[in-house]
């Protein structure tokens, strides 16, 4: 299922860099055709905006299942693994909320604006929310995800805090958690090639 999830997320990265390329060039492409040759594309603003907020929903749905959320841990950082387990249940319970109203008002506002038309490229107004619905779905399985594997014990007591103060925060606690586990390899492989004392 990780790969899965990862391989969705890459393809929505992808997906993001073509946006912002596009974006790039239409805008770009807008000012010098205006102020060279006082001509201009059209559909340049209305395209560019509707980019701009796919590129924001995706960006968020990559960062759900990155935990790239900032959030604060004071608190949560120091109570015990039980109390921890707690509150991300809780927390995760409210988001999923949080993203069944996205979702369900997304698609309310996908059917009402299906047949209206965009002034300039005269394409259907509901492309501006069924990202909200993508958004919503993709959040739901990731929360839903995160939430059984935290219910069945699959979380170590440092997955438990799935918030930072700051990305430098989390980026540190990435690097300790990873040095651990290369500590915790070593030594054990050290435990294998070495016999015991006094054998």
């Amino acid at each position: 299922m990780t790969k899965i999830f990862s391989w969705y997320c890459r393809g929505l990265e992808g997906l993001m860099a073509l946006m912002l390329a596009i974006m790039v060039v239409m805008v770009f492409g807008n000012v010098v055709l205006r102020y060279g040759f006082n001509s201009g594309i059209t559909v340049s603003e209305e395209v560019s905006r509707w980019l701009f907020v796919w590129m924001t929903f995706l960006g968020a749905i990559v960062a759900v299942r990155e935990h790239g959320h900032l959030g604060t841990d004071m608190l949560i950082a120091k109570l015990p693994t039980w109390g921890k387990k707690l509150c991300l249940v809780v927390a995760h319970v409210l988001m999923l909320f949080a993203s069944y109203l996205l979702l369900t008002g997304s698609w309310q506002q996908t059917l009402i604006n299906w047949d209206v038309s965009a002034p300039t490229t005269g394409a259907s107004v509901a492309i501006f929310y069924v990202v909200g619905v993508l958004f919503g779905v993709s959040a739901i399985v990731f929360l839903l995800y995160d939430l059984w594997r935290a219910l069945s014990g699959q979380l170590s007591d440092a997955e438990l805090v799935m918030v930072h103060e700051s990305e430098e925060q989390g980026d540190i606690d990435k690097i300790n958690a990873e040095l651990a586990r290369r500590d915790a390899e070593e030594a054990a492989q050290r435990r294998t090639n070495n016999p015991k004392n006094g054998r």
